[in-house]
């Protein structure tokens, strides 16, 4: 059974830092996408960014410029490097998972929270 673990959330101030990671386990087959998607306070979940295997990356309008990122194949694991953040990138984050089988749906994490004081 595939699961994903998140980590490296929590809170900072405006301007700050931080690095989330995702590792999942539980296939050898890998991913053909691996991402983050967001859910602030109320609101609908959005993409932040996402990352296939090859390494093609896509990023939502808000965060482009100062989130990057990036997965390791061998470990199965994405990460997301958030940089001068702001408060309105207050929000419940999720790890995804998209199977390269056809008709599996994508695997989520829990979700971590990132809150950024002002």
């Amino acid at each position: 059974q595939v699961q994903l673990v998140e980590s490296g959330g929590g809170l900072v101030q405006a301007g700050g830092s931080l690095r989330l990671s995702c590792a999942a386990s539980g296939t050898i087959l890998g991913f053909k996408s691996m991402g983050w998607f967001r859910q602030p306070p109320e609101k609908t979940r959005e993409l932040v960014a996402s990352i296939t295997e090859g390494g093609d990356t896509n990023y939502g309008d808000s965060v482009k410029g100062r989130f990057t990122i990036s997965r390791d194949n061998a470990k199965d694991t994405v990460y997301l490097q958030m940089n001068s953040l702001k408060p309105e990138d207050t929000a419940v984050y999720y790890c995804y998972a998209e199977s390269w089988r056809l008709g599996v749906d994508d695997y989520w994490g829990q979700g971590t929270q990132v809150t950024v004081s002002s």
